[in-house]
């Protein structure tokens, strides 16, 4: 068996989570706690008792879905005495969960990991005023359609592929009204559905060219070490395990298109055949069957999800 560990990015957060981790493992306390020191913020608090539109803003959001997958973690490593290295083949994370990822891997520490989240977050949103930029899910789309239709959406703005998720669904972003002529343009080539997606800004285009750099100035900052297992990137869709590069990814990443589809397909032609998601919600499972049915997949967001996996090894 070849396992990978994959951790979900933003959408996936709902208010209560993880809290029946810290209520049941003193590890997974002790991780909150590290977060919400890292971020002179009571993050904890917030993800357990709300509210709802305070969690969802993305400066909170990025670190507090961090928290969750690391919080598993670390269970994993000090109650089950669980290795990465030995019982992993790759790490790979979906746009923010490619930090946990690297947490996870021991590239970054924790406390950093939530500093540079809570930036991102930030940085983000503050690249772009609130409804210059959408983001929409081309649902049916294969990806030569939907950059037959982002490239059409261009002729009017910034328009580009951002998520090439699974078979079916591809998600665009940039400026509205591309993205608007863009959805039109889809309908013509066959394409099912274009539904706009409730986020706060266009995120993996362009536009986010002064995150990129807000981030290449805080990562070229902080102290990364080569991963523990390799890292599946975003941008390359295949494996990096050099600190050096990893840096230069994550800044790549904020524009650049997310090839969750292909790095599934990677790791699965490449002997893995068990894949196993470490945070809130079960979205990257849930891609993962679409992409290959052939593949064996757990979820661990809950107690009794995690004792269930420890029984496996």
């Amino acid at each position: 068996m070849a396992r990978a560990f994959t951790f979900p990015g933003q959408g996936s957060q709902i208010v209560g989570m993880g809290k029946d981790l810290a209520d049941t493992y003193k590890a997974a306390r002790e991780l909150f706690e590290e977060v919400d020191e890292a971020l002179q913020q009571n993050l904890s608090r917030l993800m357990w008792g709300g509210p709802p539109e305070e969690l969802q803003l993305t400066e909170n959001a990025q670190p507090a879905l961090m928290a969750v997958s690391m919080a598993i973690m670390k269970v994993l490593e000090k109650e089950a005495g669980f290795n990465l290295a030995s019982k992993v083949k790759w790490v790979a994370g979906h746009s923010l969960g490619e930090y946990s990822a690297l947490a996870a891997a021991k590239t970054m520490s924790v406390a950093d990991t939530a500093r540079l989240l809570k930036l991102r977050g930030q940085s983000m949103q503050k690249a772009v005023p609130v409804g210059v930029g959408a983001m929409a899910a081309l649902l049916g789309a294969e990806l030569d359609q939907a950059k037959a239709a982002a490239a059409e959406g261009a002729k009017a703005g910034v328009c580009q592929v951002a998520n090439d998720n699974a078979p079916g669904q591809v998600v665009i972003s940039g400026a509205t009204s591309a993205v608007e002529a863009a959805i039109a343009f889809a309908k013509t080539l066959g394409v099912k559905r274009g539904m706009l997606l409730p986020v706060s800004a266009p995120f993996h285009c362009a536009l986010m060219q002064p995150a990129a750099d807000a981030m290449a100035q805080a990562l070229a900052k902080t102290a990364m070490i080569d991963p523990a297992v390799g890292l599946i990137a975003n941008v390359t869709a295949g494996p990096v395990d050099d600190a050096e590069e990893i840096r230069r990814l994550l800044v790549d990443q904020v524009t650049g298109l997310v090839r969750w589809r292909e790095s599934v397909e990677y790791m699965a032609a490449n002997g893995v055949d068990t894949i196993i998601e470490l945070g809130a919600g079960k979205v990257l499972s849930g891609m993962a069957k679409r992409i290959n049915p052939d593949l064996t997949l757990h979820s661990i967001s809950s107690p009794q999800e995690l004792d269930a996996f420890v029984k496996t090894l």
